[in-house]
């Protein structure tokens, strides 16, 4: 009695998987967005017959405190120390949140601000 050979184990092909995760990564490059593109217009830079005046006013927003260009301040002075600095109430305050401040945190500043009377505020990255 004669016994058949046995056949011989075939090893898997990985160049269909090797071709699948090419694909899918030209896929994913293709299809994802690098960067926005924006064109944003100040209103101060488009109106020549209103230049800017003043003292600069950036209220940088951090975790556990703020800053009044540069120099640190509680949100309980910021109205006092912002009072001395402004002409009137529709002159620009620039809000830049800084250091992993929350949102939250932003939000209540500027409505701070806004219940104040100030009408101009301007939110940057």
């Amino acid at each position: 009695m004669q016994f058949a050979p046995a056949p011989s184990r075939r090893k898997p092909s990985l160049t269909p998987m090797i071709d699948v995760v090419f694909l899918l990564l030209v896929f994913f490059m293709l299809a994802s967005r690098f960067g926005q593109d924006m064109e944003i217009k100040l209103p101060l830079a488009a109106a020549s017959d209103r230049p800017y005046q003043g003292p600069p006013r950036l209220v940088e927003v951090r975790p556990d405190d703020l800053s009044l260009n540069g120099s640190l301040t509680r949100v309980e002075d910021l109205l006092a120390d912002l009072g001395a600095m402004m002409l009137s109430h529709s002159d620009t305050i620039v809000v830049r949140a800084r250091d992993g401040a929350d949102l939250q945190r932003v939000v209540d500043v500027m409505g701070r601000l806004a219940d104040a009377g100030y009408e101009t505020l301007v939110l940057v990255e």
